[in-house]
C-alpha cells in the first residue's frame, strides 16, 4: 500500500512540476527531468512515458525524491510571490520559451520570451499576450540540392505545459473576436512561465469554419489575408481577454507593430463609455507604449486599405463609429501601416538599441524615439558548466547581473574547463549528425546562427577565408544553423550557398538544419568565436553575441546593433570598424575579417592562452549590462512609469 501511495505522489510532483515553465532557467528542477529513465530533452514527455515500474524505482530511489522535493520547494516558493494585481500587458506576436514550445522564429520572439522570464523574476505586474500557433514555426530540411524546404506538423497539446483558460462556470474561456462580417470564436491557452502567465490565442475551434480554423496555424506561414487576420486576432482578441479576466491593466505594451490593432479595441471601449473620438484616443495614447525591432521602411507591416476594409469595416461602423478616413489615417499615407497606428496611438516609442534608435529617429522624425537596449534572460543561456563556475565564483549571479562585471575573478583554469566541456558537446553533436566533416576540438571554430536573411551576409565570412592561405583556413572550422523566411529566397539562396559548399571546401564547414533554442544553447557556448556580420545599419539589436558573450565567446562583428555598444576592444574584435561607406561594404567587411584572423585572432587563439583568457572573461564580463534584468528594469521605470525592483530567488 505505501509503494502505491509513494507512486503516485512521486507522479503527483512530476506533474505539478509541470504546470510551470519555470524548469526552463532554474537547474535544480531540470536536475529532476534529467534524472528520469525516459528523458530525452523534453520534460512533458518524458513524465508521460515513465512505466509503472520506472515510477515505482524512482519512488524508491531516496536521491531522487530528495531532489524532486528539493525542487517542488523551490517551485511552491517562487511562486508564493506572485504579483497579486496584473498593470501590464505584453503583447507579441512570437515567444521563445523554449524549444518544446516552438511558437518563435528567432530573435524577436527568443527576447519576447526572456523578457517574460526576467519580468517573472523581478516579479513585475505584468500579463503577457500572444497567438497560440497549431503547427508552431516550421521544421527545416534541406533536400539534395541544398534548398530548405518547410515541413509543418501538428503540436501535441499533451506534450507542453499548456493548460486551458477556463471561465467562471469552469468551461473553456472563448472570447469573439470581429473579423469581416463574422465573430470568430477564439480559446486561450496560459503558459505559467514563472510568475508571469503568457495567454495564447487560439482559433482552432470546432464552431468556427475551416479557414478560420487556420488564422492561427502557422507563424509567419500564411499570406496578407492570414497575416492580418492574425493580428485582429492578436490586438483586439487579446484586450477582449482582459476584458474579460477582469485585470485592471493600466500600460498596454506592444512588442513590434504585428500587436498594433489592440489600439482599435481600446478605441471601442472608450467610445462605449461615453468619450468622444479626441477624447478617446488620448486616454489611450496614454495608455499604450510601443517597441519598434525594424530599422528599415521595408520591414514594417503594412496591408491595402482594400485588405484592411474588408476585414474591419464592419468592426469600424458596429464599434468605433468613426468614418473609413479617420480609421485609415491611423494608418498613415499609403498603405496601412501598422507601425504608423502603433506610432499614432502611444504615448512612448523606443528602439532596441543606441544605434537602432538612431536610425528610427532619422525615419520617424515626426514622433520623439528613445531606446532600451536589448539584453538576454542570463540564467536561461548559461551553460551547466557556466552556471556551476559562477555559483563558486560569482555567487550573486543569478539574482543580481551587476557582479557579471567582476569576471576578472574567475579562474582561468575553470574558465577554459567549462568552455572545453561545452565544445566538447558541440563538436560530439556536430559529428553524430552524419554531416561528412569531422569537427575537431583543439581547432578554432567559429559560430554564425540566426534568421538567414540577405542582409546578414552569411556568407561573408567564407569570402573571408578564400583570402587566407591555405596552412590559415585549414586552423579554422565553421558552424553554421538558421532558418530563412518562407518566402524568402535570398535568404534560402545563403542557406543553400553554404550547405553546397560543405563538399567542395578545404576549411571544415557544416551547417546544421532545423535552428532551435536547443542548437542556440549548444552553439552559444561550445563556439570559439561569436559571428555576425550584418549590412549597416539594418541590425536593429541582435542578441545571439550577448548569449555567448555570456558563456565567455568573444564576438567577430560589424559595428551595428548592439555590438555598437558592447564592444570595448577587450572582449572581441570590430569587422570593419573605420568603414566610411565609400567602397564596397562586403569587399570591405570581407578583407577585414581576414586580415584581424591572419594578423590577431588566430595567433592569440593558438599561441597566446593567456590573452585569449583575458579576452573571454571581458566577453562574460559585457553581460553586466546587456541582460534582460536590467532591460525589464529600465521599462519599468522609463516606459511603464512603475519603480524599479530587484530579482527574487
Amino acid at each position: 500500500m505505501n509503494t502505491q501511495v509513494d507512486t503516485v505522489q512521486t507522479l503527483t510532483l512530476l506533474r505539478e512540476l509541470l504546470t510551470n515553465y519555470l524548469w526552463v532557467w532554474q537547474d535544480k528542477i531540470q536536475a529532476v527531468f534529467e534524472a528520469l529513465p525516459t528523458y530525452t530533452g523534453h520534460p512533458n514527455r518524458s513524465v508521460a512515458d515513465l512505466t509503472e515500474q520506472q515510477i515505482d524505482g524512482l519512488s524508491r530511489d531516496a536521491l531522487f525524491m530528495a531532489r524532486l522535493k528539493e525542487a517542488i520547494d523551490l517551485q511552491r516558493s517562487y511562486l508564493d510571490s506572485a504579483p497579486a494585481r496584473r498593470r501590464i500587458a505584453y503583447f507579441s506576436a512570437e515567444f521563445g520559451i523554449h524549444e518544446t514550445l516552438p511558437i518563435y522564429s528567432g530573435g524577436l520572439g527568443v527576447l519576447a520570451g526572456d523578457h517574460v522570464k526576467s519580468a517573472s523574476d523581478l516579479e513585475l505586474p505584468l500579463v503577457a499576450v500572444g497567438l497560440m500557433y497549431r503547427q508552431g514555426y516550421f521544421n527545416q530540411q534541406l533536400n539534395a540540392d541544398g534548398w530548405q524546404v518547410e515541413r509543418y506538423t501538428d503540436l501535441n497539446m499533451d506534450h507542453t505545459c499548456l493548460s486551458m483558460q477556463l471561465d467562471k462556470q469552469g468551461e473553456p474561456l472563448v472570447v469573439k473576436v470581429p473579423i469581416e462580417d463574422r465573430l470568430v470564436s477564439v480559446r486561450i491557452w496560459v503558459a505559467h512561465v514563472g510568475r508571469t502567465p503568457l495567454y495564447l490565442l487560439d482559433t482552432n475551434v470546432p464552431e468556427n469554419n475551416e479557414i478560420d480554423r487556420w488564422i492561427t496555424g502557422h507563424l509567419y506561414g500564411g499570406d496578407q489575408d492570414t497575416r492580418i487576420k492574425q493580428e485582429i486576432v492578436l490586438g483586439i482578441g487579446g484586450v477582449r481577454l482582459l476584458t474579460a479576466l477582469g485585470l485592471p491593466i493600466e500600460t498596454f505594451h506592444m512588442n513590434e507593430g504585428h500587436a498594433a490593432f489592440l489600439t482599435l479595441e481600446l478605441l471601442a471601449q472608450k467610445f462605449q463609455s461615453g468619450l468622444n473620438y479626441e477624447l478617446a484616443k488620448s486616454a489611450i495614447t496614454n495608455s499604450c507604449v510601443f517597441t519598434t525591432h525594424t530599422p528599415v521602411p521595408a520591414g514594417h507591416d503594412a496591408f491595402s486599405h482594400e485588405l484592411l476594409l474588408r476585414c474591419l469595416d464592419r468592426f469600424r461602423q458596429d464599434a468605433l463609429g468613426i468614418s473609413q478616413f479617420e480609421l485609415l489615417v491611423l494608418g498613415g499615407r499609403g498603405r496601412f501601416s501598422m507601425t504608423e497606428l502603433a506610432l499614432n496611438l502611444s504615448r512612448s516609442t523606443n528602439a532596441v538599441a543606441k544605434k537602432h534608435g538612431e536610425v528610427s529617429q532619422r525615419m520617424f522624425t515626426y514622433r520623439k524615439i528613445t531606446y532600451v537596449t536589448n539584453g538576454i534572460h542570463h540564467l536561461t543561456w548559461a551553460s551547466p558548466e557556466m552556471t556551476q563556475l559562477l555559483d563558486e565564483s560569482l555567487s550573486e549571479w543569478r539574482t543580481n547581473p551587476d557582479v557579471f562585471k567582476d569576471a576578472d575573478r574567475l579562474d582561468d583554469a575553470a574558465l577554459s574547463a567549462a568552455h572545453d566541456q561545452a565544445k566538447k558537446r558541440l563538436v560530439s553533436f556536430i559529428n553524430g549528425h552524419n554531416h561528412g566533416v569531422d569537427f575537431e576540438e583543439p581547432i578554432l571554430t567559429i559560430g554564425f546562427a540566426r534568421r538567414f536573411a540577405t542582409y546578414k551576409r552569411g556568407d561573408l565570412i567564407v569570402r573571408a577565408l578564400d583570402r587566407l592561405p591555405n596552412e590559415a583556413s585549414q586552423r579554422i572550422q565553421l558552424v553554421f544553423a538558421g532558418k530563412s523566411h518562407p518566402r524568402d529566397d535570398g535568404g534560402k539562396q545563403y542557406i543553400q550557398k553554404i550547405s553546397n559548399l560543405m563538399a567542395e571546401r578545404r576549411t571544415r564547414l557544416v551547417f546544421l538544419e532545423n535552428y532551435d533554442m536547443s542548437i542556440a544553447r549548444l552553439l552559444i557556448s561550445g563556439v570559439d568565436i561569436w559571428m555576425n556580420t550584418p549590412r549597416r545599419p539594418l541590425e536593429a539589436s541582435g542578441t545571439s553575441g550577448m548569449k555567448a558573450s555570456l558563456n565567455g565567446i568573444p564576438n567577430l562583428s560589424v559595428l551595428d546593433g548592439w555590438w555598437c555598444e558592447g564592444y570595448n576592444g577587450k572582449n572581441g574584435w570590430a569587422v570593419g570598424e573605420d568603414y566610411d561607406g565609400t567602397t564596397d561594404e562586403d569587399e570591405y567587411d570581407a578583407e577585414s575579417i581576414a586580415r584581424l584572423l591572419s594578423e590577431q585572432i588566430l595567433d592569440e587563439f593558438y599561441t597566446n592562452r593567456a590573452a585569449w583568457m583575458r579576452r573571454m572573461k571581458a566577453s562574460v564580463a559585457t553581460t553586466a549590462f546587456f541582460n534582460t534584468h536590467r532591460m525589464v528594469n529600465q521599462y519599468a521605470s522609463e516606459i511603464y512609469r512603475l519603480v524599479p525592483v530587484e530579482a527574487k530567488a
